[in-house]
């Protein structure tokens, strides 16, 4: 068959829609074929691809329904409680104060602006991953080379790779020489994968099919040539894309409650203010308009009309603390739901460990050296049984570190990040290890010029360079895989010189370092007399070495990311690594954080495809370490923790991380080494990559619950006083103590002030030594709801109070109406001081001096309230009048007498312990 005839069917199927065959890494007819004859493949004709580019469409990500701007916007009022506001604002202007009913409405405007700003960037991940398509391919078309735009790839169409090179769709390899290929953004695999023809498995993990080349992924050395098997949607990358498409937004724990207490007080203000409306003119005989200004007030009352506001603004506070700490908020409410973080899913590469390779170990006869320092920073030094030991004493190790410096391509430069290497990571890591012994690779390879090398070639598995020796011949170093170097040894170097090798003995060093997670890489050395005269060949290298040692590299763990994980457990929050790695790699790097994998070791992916559904849900539960996982099995992951109600944080920097991070409750994504589509999938970016950031994060979001719980503990008992006093007046057929427009600047003022002081709480002492809050525990606590009635109680008998202590002495009503609004105002001051240590006594120095904030909120109030009652202008405005010395002495007693009551009652339900505090959620 010719070889053009044999692609072309290859780009077929029984279905249209799906990538080549199968099991395009597994099948091997079509390189089988082309292998058969010498000829160049000739790649399709124009006519053909027309006809595959109409029936596979261009090689794009699909784009999904969009919304229109307006309709985005719109969606931001289409909330219960902002519907509340909506009818607050309706019933102010219909008391013709048009100035307090356009602060409502600009209210609610800002909350629609920040939602709108703050959500629905879903189409941006997807446009970030559009983006990682390469915008050229280099193909064989009509026997010719041609460079095409890559969206007009098609199925079938053979395309050349150079060093370099975004890979434009998933090819299956028909040549390969010397190709590594990264694959971090889909398998989270630190260092580069070696890329061959051979066939593997056909339900190989993605990160096992070496015979592929993915859409997205960066080719960083070598030369390939691939038949394309999938474009578009039908590509990896193309499979996240539709994954996103198919995960909805959630809304967080708070959100979910304020639309649920929302529905309740709509439907508790309409269902009372009727009531009351219907006993007021049947029962009293009130003229139905006054009865109906009376329930307008009343409604005034009830609504908490700042209270969205000030839930914004400590949201947003909370934004600005997380910043500090580089942590940045992409959408406000994961502020909140931060704090009720069960869970974290946490991607291995760049979350826990810093995505460098380093030296960890270094074997040789003489003993296992153990090698310190983090990442490739050039700093540390070695260890022999613990103890510290210099290279000039270890007659092996100078010879092992001397050999990886020389057979080597890569450099290291510092740079205003750290330190960068230019080249393959894993030889940067032997750069690093070379300038901890003390040696300056770049005077080395000056010294020791290198006359011939062999690049590395997947198919031999190692790579061998020749260097000229000062005082004469030349020295021939080969680093690989240690079992091809152990193979290619005949003698091994140790302290006491050459002698026979033990090939046992090293493989054995070689399977308990890969046990232990580390990468590991075999030196080896040849002396020849002379340099040879005629290039280097594989029958040169391949036997009569002499061993020099082993290397066992890893991704270390982050230095403060063991410090984070225990603050984590401390607070009741569970981590689980997630990693398309290796599972010894997760496993060592799990164990040494302190994450403990199951029996010592992790699932796999495929593990999980074995799974019962049961069985999958029952393993996500117990088990810590997954490994070898597919975007698939991260969305099921989350999936089925969020399905046993937990609270869901997945981290993660590359593609293969998006959609999970968009299910999670809070996607948290890498700022420096994360991709785009990462980013714009996530509600939150690390400015710093650093997974202790995350924990900073969880403290500052529990803070802010703390505080939001806070603001709602002051807001609706205040509001709760103000309504219950309309409704006990017309009730009872009495004289209205305020009038609803005077309530509207109480609330207003208020609000804006005292409430707000409330979002700048600092945290509490347990705040991470608690464990989260339940999924389900309700905004309105008994304890809450108990505070509710009784506050609104003691404000309503002072009300009361005061308004018929003024009409007994015969002053005005507008007067007694003054000193009602004053009270309720100190009222709330000093409420304000109780409710910040719901939990704890607020009759101390601490509690009694404040913070800035609530010393500035109170002054606020306090100037106001004097503008309120004695500026002429405001006096007509709302129908005020000045009051007496002896009448604010008193309106003050109100507040310290209701302070010592709340202490009081404090104090009764801490002895009696039958309900712990607001602010605490054990």
């Amino acid at each position: 068959m010719h070889k053009t005839a044999v692609l072309a069917s290859a780009g077929e199927g029984t279905d249209a829609q799906k990538p080549l065959g199968a099991s395009p890494w597994h099948a091997g007819s079509v390189e089988a074929t082309l292998a058969a004859s010498d000829a160049k493949p000739e790649g399709l004709s124009v006519a053909e691809v027309s006809r595959r580019l109409d029936l596979h469409g261009y090689n794009r990500m699909p784009e999904g329904k969009r919304r229109s701007a307006l309709s985005q916007f719109l969606s931001q009022f289409h909330n219960v409680l902002i519907y509340v506001l909506l009818g607050a604002a309706a019933v102010t202007a219909l008391l013709g104060h048009w100035v307090d009913a356009a602060v409502i409405l600009i209210v609610v405007l800002v909350n629609a602006v920040i939602g709108f700003i703050q959500e629905g960037r879903a189409e941006q991940a997807l446009e970030a991953i559009r983006a990682m398509i390469s915008a050229q391919a280099s193909v064989i078309r009509d026997g010719q080379r041609q460079t095409i735009k890559a969206e007009e790839l098609v199925p079938g169409d053979i395309v050349l790779l150079e060093a370099g090179d975004r890979v434009p769709a998933d090819l299956r390899f028909l040549r390969a020489r010397s190709l590594r290929i990264d694959e971090a953004i889909l398998t989270g695999e630190s260092v580069p994968v070696e890329k061959g023809t051979a066939s593997v498995a056909p339900d190989a993990a993605l990160g096992d099919r070496t015979c592929m080349a993915f859409s997205g992924s960066l080719v960083v050395a070598g030369q390939g040539m691939g038949v394309v098997t999938g474009t578009g949607a039908n590509t990896e990358i193309g499979r996240i894309t539709t994954l996103l498409h198919e995960v909805e937004t959630l809304t967080t724990p708070l959100v979910r409650q304020m639309n649920q207490f929302a529905r309740l007080l709509t439907g508790v203000i309409l269902a009372v203010s009727a009531v009351v409306f219907a006993i007021a003119v049947a029962a009293h005989g009130t003229p139905w308009g006054e009865a109906f200004m009376a329930v307008v007030g009343l409604a005034v009352a009830a609504i908490p009309e700042g209270l969205p506001a000030v839930m914004t603004i400590t949201l947003a506070i909370g934004v600005q603390r997380m910043a500090a700490r580089n942590a940045i908020i992409r959408r406000l409410p994961a502020v909140e739901t931060l704090g009720s973080v069960s869970v974290i899913c946490s991607d291995k590469t760049g979350t826990h460990t810093r995505n460098e390779m380093m030296v960890q170990t270094v074997i040789t006869p003489d003993g296992r050296f153990e090698v310190t320092g983090s990442g490739y920073a050039p700093e540390g030094g070695f260890l022999l049984d613990g103890t510290r030991v210099s290279i000039e004493d270890q007659p092996t190790l100078p010879e092992v570190v001397r050999g990886s410096g020389l057979c080597n391509d890569a450099g290291l430069r510092r740079t205003e990040a750290g330190w960068s290497v230019d080249g393959d990571p894993m030889e940067g890591a032997l750069v690093s290890l070379a300038m901890k012994a003390g040696i300056d690779p770049q005077e080395l390879r000056h010294r020791l010029g290198r006359v011939d090398e062999i690049p590395f070639d997947a198919q031999h598995r190692f790579m061998a360079s020749l260097h000229r020796l000062p005082e004469g011949g030349a020295v021939l170093y080969v680093k690989g895989a240690p079992e091809r170097v152990i193979a290619m040894c005949a003698r091994e170097y140790a302290s006491s010189g050459e002698r026979p090798l033990d090939s046992h003995w090293w493989t054995a060093q070689a399977d308990a370092a890969a046990r232990q997670g580390q990468r590991v890489l075999g030196i080896a050395a040849k002396r020849l007399p002379q340099v040879p005269s005629e290039p280097l060949t594989f029958a040169d290298v391949e036997d009569g070495l002499t061993m020099l040692g082993l290397l066992g590299l890893i991704d270390p763990p982050r230095d403060e990311a063991l410090a984070a994980v225990k603050e984590c457990q401390s607070a009741g929050i569970r981590i689980k690594m997630i990693t398309g790695d290796h599972a010894a790699t997760a496993a060592a790097i799990s164990g040494t954080l302190g994450i403990q994998a199951s029996n010592g070791t992790a699932v796999t992916g495929a593990d999980l495809d074995r799974m019962s559904e049961e069985g999958f849900r029952s393993a996500v539960r117990d088990v810590s370490v997954f490994a070898r996982t597919s975007p698939e099995h991260k969305l099921r992951i989350v999936q089925a923790l969020q399905a046993d109600r937990e609270v869901v944080v997945m981290t993660g920097d590359g593609v293969n991380d998006a959609p999970s991070l968009k299910q999670a409750d809070v996607g948290v994504a890498m700022g420096r080494k994360g991709t785009e589509a990462s980013k714009e999938a996530a509600e939150m970016v690390l400015a710093d990559d650093n997974f202790a950031s995350i924990v900073a994060a969880v403290h500052e979001g529990r803070t802010v619950y703390d505080n939001l719980k806070k603001v709602i503990a002051w807001t609706l008992p205040t509001n709760g006083g103000e309504a219950l006093a309309i409704i006990a007046a017309m009730l009872l057929g009495l004289t209205l103590p305020i009038t609803p427009v005077q309530i509207l600047w109480v609330n207003m003022v208020t609000a804006a002030t005292l409430g707000l002081t409330l979002a700048f709480e600092p945290p509490e002492p347990d705040v991470m030594s608690r464990p989260p809050r339940r999924l389900d525990e309700p905004i309105l606590s008994r304890f809450l709801v108990w505070r509710i009635v009784f506050v609104s109680v003691l404000f309503v008998v002072a009300v009361f109070g005061m308004f018929e202590w003024a009409i007994a002495r015969g002053l005005p009503i507008e007067e007694a109406r003054t000193i009602v609004v004053n009270t309720l105002v100190v009222l709330e001051i000093f409420y304000l001081f109780s409710v910040r240590f719901l939990h704890a006594p607020s009759l101390t120095w601490r509690g009694m001096l404040g913070t800035r904030p609530v010393l500035i909120g109170v002054g606020v109030v306090v100037l106001a309230q004097l503008a309120f009652t004695y500026l002429p202008p405001v006096q007509a405005l709302f129908d005020t009048r000045a009051v007496s010395l002896l009448d604010g002495v008193a309106i003050v007693a109100t507040g310290v007498v209701l302070l010592l009551i709340l202490e009081g009652e404090k104090h009764l339900w801490g002895r009696a312990g039958e309900l712990r505090p607001i602010l605490k959620h054990r």
